[in-house]
């Protein structure tokens, strides 16, 4: 390898390390990408662009040119799926440079894409029951960074570029989707099966009674109850959201 090449990964790998990467996963990348520039006899500017870039790409805060914050011009998008597709869709979006910022209180991904320079996202998802149960430095190692969390839920996004490289870059990405709802069949399914359950019960209870009211009654309280955690669960995502 070229002493060009060194000081390419070298200053690679600083601006990884700057932009809070762990030095195992730092190391790791440089390696793979060492092996590659040996294996292909390229020159790395070539190959990955300029440096600063390419650290962009591998580590979001990775050179001082990279923002804090998103751009008030990237494109934003807020949308919602339910847990039967969330995981498959946030992997779909994320190829089309979607990366999510938090999920907000109504369980909406927030997301925004770089209208200059996309890249793709992978995304993972995982069961907690209190926080996030120290996944954050379990998952750190290879690139994962907590983008949100939903009741039992918290999600994890990466830049796919730690796993693909260059290949991560995305020329002409796709429109912005014009849809923001994606529930699934399943979730309708489930949803009617729930419906029916309720109607079937104020049903046997009217019957029981010799009373419609019963079963009305029935049918609201079992309603009433299923809101008071729904706002429960809304209003301490609220607060969490307030608190971050």
């Amino acid at each position: 390898m070229t002493g060009a090449a060194t000081d390419y990964l070298d200053e690679l790998a600083s601006l990884l390390r700057a932009a809070g990467l762990p030095a195992d996963h730092v190391a790791a990348t440089v390696d793979d990408l060492a092996a590659h520039l040996a294996e292909s006899g390229g020159d790395a500017a070539d190959e990955f662009g300029p440096v600063a870039e390419f650290a962009r790409q591998l580590a979001p805060g990775a050179g001082a040119e990279r923002p804090t914050a998103p751009e008030a011009r990237a494109e934003t998008w807020r949308w919602t799926a339910d847990t039967f597709v969330d995981e498959e869709l946030l992997n779909r979006f994320g190829d089309e440079g979607w990366e999510v910022e938090r999920v907000d209180a109504l369980g909406r991904f927030v997301s925004h894409r770089d209208p200059d320079q996309p890249q793709r996202w992978e995304y993972r998802r995982e069961l907690v029951t209190l926080g996030r149960e120290g996944l954050d430095e379990k998952l750190a190692p290879d690139g994962w960074e907590a983008c949100g969390n939903w009741v039992v839920y918290a999600w994890f996004k990466r830049p796919k570029a730690a796993s693909v490289g260059p290949a991560a870059r995305i020329d002409a990405p796709a429109p912005a989707p014009t849809r923001a709802n994606f529930l699934s069949r399943r979730f309708y399914a489930l949803l009617a099966a729930v419906a029916l359950a309720v109607v079937v019960g104020g049903v046997v209870v009217a019957v029981r009674d010799g009373e419609a009211s019963s079963g009305l009654g029935f049918a609201t309280g079992v309603l009433a109850g299923a809101a008071v955690p729904l706002g429960a669960m809304v209003a301490y995502q609220l607060w969490s959201n307030r608190s971050c």
